[in-house]
């Protein structure tokens, strides 16, 4: 994944990307310039508009540093959305020759890079992104948010999580950033339906590990399930005009295809309506039973 930790290192004491405290070293007709109070050749500028009433060299001012249109340092009083490294939740405010453009709450927009998407975005909606420095020393956003996201969430097995899915892998499963903070992944083995990169997911904590992560679900306990699963293969079986045309010995494969369960969790709610009287199981078929 791009934007990682190494690159982005700025050798100068004012940081790119971040909020900090600055004093001012010289006033000029159009702002003032600041410096982190130590190294005085080491300068960004404040504009005029910008400047705190009253303000005189020496003074701190608590400043963010980002890029010009002309790449240049620059300074605001003004508080963007995102800072260095942290992923929010930012408006597509338009799509260019080069990629999107995010409102991240300053005058000049925020790049979004089309080899950072992990998928295409639209004006107007809002998609979760990480904000890095790129080789060419500028800020840029990314939805390659892996790097970025935390893994000191105060969450325990079988707790209650929701979160954006922001990469989808055909061996692994489903990335989440749980609260757009934490790093989670739904494996493939408990991954149904259909799961986009963007959505909200709501999800059962299944293991916290070691280095934190977690482990999610998008299904309930097994006990707890089967109920959900026996009503939705009637369905199944409804649509079909009430006859499936393959029972509980069908292969995995056709099991996942058509019901969107695992061979067992189809098995324990046939065997659910079974038991109950719903339904009966032939050769090559289940029939539903008349109420």
């Amino acid at each position: 994944m791009n934007g990682m930790y190494g690159t982005e290192m700025e050798t100068s004491m004012i940081q790119l990307g971040e909020i900090q405290t600055l004093k001012i070293v010289k006033q000029v007709e159009f702002g003032v310039y600041l410096y982190d109070g130590e190294n005085q050749e080491e300068r960004v500028l404040l504009p005029g508009k910008q400047v705190p009433e009253g303000a005189a060299c020496g003074d701190e001012v608590e400043v963010f540093v980002y890029r010009d249109s002309k790449d240049r340092l620059i300074a605001t009083t003004n508080r963007p959305k995102i800072t260095l490294h942290g992923v929010e939740r930012l408006r597509v405010a338009q799509v260019g020759k080069i990629g999107a453009f995010l409102d991240w709450g300053l005058e000049k927009d925020l790049l979004l890079p089309f080899k950072e998407q992990t998928r295409r975005v639209s004006a107007g909606e809002e998609c979760l992104a990480a904000l890095y420095i790129d080789k060419s020393n500028r800020l840029c956003a990314t939805m390659n948010v892996y790097p970025y996201l935390k893994r000191d969430s105060s969450y325990k097995k079988d707790d209650r999580v929701s979160g954006t899915v922001y990469e989808i892998s055909q061996n692994f499963g489903a990335f989440v950033a749980v609260d757009d903070q934490y790093s989670g992944l739904i494996p493939k083995r408990e991954l149904y339906g259909t799961v986009n990169i963007g959505d909200t997911v709501n999800a059962r904590v299944t293991a916290v590990k070691e280095d934190g992560k977690l482990d999610l679900s998008i299904r309930e306990k097994a006990y707890l399930q089967i109920a959900d699963d026996a009503e939705k293969v009637l369905r199944v079986i409804d649509s079909f005009d009430g006859v499936l045309p393959f029972n509980d010995k069908a292969s995995p494969e056709v099991i996942r295809r058509e019901m969107q369960m695992s061979k067992n969790e189809f098995k324990r709610a046939v065997g659910n309506l079974l038991k109950a009287g719903k339904v009966t199981i032939t050769e090559k078929a289940i029939r539903r039973n008349d109420d």
